[in-house]
C-alpha cells in the first residue's frame, strides 16, 4: 500500500474544506492531520480516528444512549482500526480488488436501502459531518475484510471425523440433535411452602382439569382460564423443545406418544403439569430416504449489498460457471456459506426434506451436472449443482453431517476471533496518540 497515496487522499477533504471558505485569509488555523498509529507497513491518521470515533457516537445517540466522552472511545476506536488495517494489507498482498463497478453498485445500494437518491445520500453524509469520500472508502475497507476473512478463516477450518464422533456422543449433542416437540402446557401451582391439604387440593384440581381433556373440552382454553404458567393466554403454548432439554423422563413418555395426546398430570416441584405434544420432528428414524449429493453458492444481502445487487452477483457466478469456470473454486471465493465454501460449496448428501422449500424444490427439478440459474431463499441467493441421487437409511449419515456443519459454524466464529488475536499481536504496531499507552511489537 503506498503510504504517500494514502495520506494524500485522507488530507484532501481537509484541504479542499480549507480552500473553500469564504474569507478563508482569516479563518482560525487548521491543524495538520498526523499519525497516531504506526501498523507495520501503514499508518493511521488522525482523521481516521476522528471520523470513525464520530460515527461510532452518532450511532449510540440514535439508540438513544449516553454518549461517552471523546476520550473515553478513542483508545477503543482506535484498536478497532488498528485490526481493521491488518487485515486491509492482508487484502492487498493476497491481491483482493473491489472494482469501480462493485464499489459504485454497493454505495447505490445503501443509498436505496435508506430511501434516497445517490445525491440526496451525499446531502444525508454532509448534514452528519461526513465526507462522501471517506464514506466511500470505509464501504470498500468493509469489502475487502469480509473477503479477507473469508478466504483466511475458512481455510483454517478443519473438522475431524473423531470431533463428530465426540460432539454427537456429547451431551450437548444429544440435546442439539435429538427430537424436537411443540409442547403446550397447563400448571396447576402450589404454594411454595405446600402443606398436604395445598398438594391435595392442586392434585384434585388438575385432576379435574384433566377429566375435562379427555373429554374433548379444547386444551387452549381450560390453559387459559385454569394454568398459572407464563404462557397461560397462548393457550398454554411453549413452542418447540429438544428432547435433551426436557427431564428424561418426560423425553421418554414424549417420544412414545402420538401427536394430540396429552399426558397424565406429573408432579413437578412447583405443583402440577400437564403436557399437550402439538408436534414433532427430527430424531432418528430407521427408513430408507431419498437423498441427493448437491453443492451450492450462497450469495447474502448485507448492508452493502443490496437485494438487487446480490442477485446481479449470483447471476455473473452462474454466467462464469456455465462459461467454464469452475464450481467449487468460485464457492470457495463467494459463497457465503462458511460451512460449504471451504468444501467448495459441497453439502454431501442431504435429506431434501432437511431444507428450506425454495432449495428442495429446486434440487428436486434440476438435471443431475446441470447448475440451475440463481434463485432465492430466507437465507440469500443461490445456485446448486445436483451430483447424485441415492435411497438409503440415512440416519447415521444425516445426523454426522448436522453435527459437522454445526461444528463448522462453531469453528468459524471461534477461529475468527483467534485469527483475529494473532495477527494483532504478530503485527509491529506502535501507538502515538497522546495519553494511550505506547505499544510495538
Amino acid at each position: 500500500m503506498n503510504v504517500k497515496t494514502k495520506l494524500i487522499d485522507r488530507l484532501r477533504p481537509v484541504l479542499l474544506g480549507v480552500a473553500l471558505l469564504s474569507g478563508a485569509v482569516h479563518a482560525a488555523v487548521q491543524p495538520l492531520d498526523r499519525v497516531v498509529a504506526i501498523v507495520d507497513n501503514d499508518v493511521v491518521m488522525q482523521s481516521q480516528l476522528d471520523q470513525r470515533v464520530h460515527e461510532v457516537q452518532q450511532t449510540i445517540a440514535k439508540r438513544g444512549g449516553g454518549v461517552p466522552p471523546t476520550s473515553a472511545l478513542e483508545q477503543q476506536v482506535l484498536e478497532r482500526l488498528i485490526v481493521e488495517n491488518l487485515q486491509l494489507q492482508i487484502g492487498e498482498r493476497s491481491g483482493i480488488r473491489i472494482t469501480d463497478e462493485e464499489l459504485n453498485q454497493a454505495i447505490g445500494t445503501i443509498a436505496q436501502r435508506n430511501g434516497m437518491s445517490l445525491d440526496q445520500f451525499r446531502a444525508a453524509l454532509a448534514h452528519d459531518g461526513l465526507s462522501f469520500d471517506d464514506a466511500r472508502e470505509q464501504v470498500k475497507r468493509e469489502m475487502i475484510i469480509s473477503r479477507v476473512r473469508q478466504r483466511r478463516v475458512a481455510e483454517r477450518i478443519q473438522v475431524s471425523e473423531q470431533e463428530v464422533k465426540n460432539f454427537l456422543a456429547s451431551d450437548l449433542g444429544k440435546m442439539q440433535m435429538s427430537e424436537e416437540y411443540r409442547l403446550a402446557n397447563i400448571l396447576i401451582p402450589t404454594p411454595e411452602a405446600a402443606n398436604s391439604d395445598d398438594i391435595q387440593k392442586a392434585a384434585r384440581k388438575v385432576g379435574d382439569v384433566y377429566q375435562q381433556l379427555r373429554q374433548g373440552a379444547d386444551f387452549g382454553q381450560m390453559a387459559i382460564a385454569n394454568s398459572a404458567s407464563e404462557n397461560a393466554l397462548e393457550g398454554g403454548e411453549m413452542g418447540w423443545r429438544k428432547a435433551g432439554q426436557l427431564p428424561p423422563d418426560f423425553a421418554k413418555m414424549l417420544s412414545s406418544m402420538p401427536v394430540g395426546e396429552i399426558t397424565q398430570p406429573i408432579r413437578i416441584p412447583n405443583g402440577f403439569i400437564i403436557l399437550k405434544l402439538e408436534e414433532k420432528r427430527g430424531g432418528s428414524e430407521n427408513v430408507l430416504r431419498d437423498e441427493v449429493h448437491v453443492r451450492h453458492i450462497l450469495i447474502k444481502p448485507s448492508e452493502i449489498r443490496s437485494e438487487a445487487a446480490t442477485q446481479q452477483l449470483a447471476e455473473r457466478l452462474y454466467d462464469r460457471i456455465k462459461n467454464g469456470e469452475d464450481f467449487g473454486e468460485l464457492a470457495k471465493s463467494f459463497s457465503e456459506d462458511p460451512g460449504s465454501a471451504l468444501n467448495g460449496g459441497d453439502l454431501n448428501w442431504v435429506d431434501p426434506n432437511s431444507l428450506v422449500p425454495e432449495f428442495r424444490e429446486q434440487m428436486a427439478n434440476a438435471q443431475q451436472g446441470v447448475v440451475t440459474k440463481p434463485f432465492k431463499t430466507q437465507y440469500g441467493w443461490h445456485v446448486l449443482e445436483v451430483l447424485g441421487r441415492r435411497a438409503t437409511d440415512s440416519t447415521e449419515q444425516a445426523r454426522e453431517q448436522q453435527a459437522l456443519s454445526v461444528l463448522r459454524n462453531r469453528k468459524y466464529d471461534e477461529e475468527l476471533q483467534t485469527w483475529l488475536r494473532q495477527i494483532r499481536d504478530e503485527a509491529y504496531v506502535e501507538i502515538k496518540l497522546p495519553g494511550a499507552d505506547q505499544a510495538a511489537q
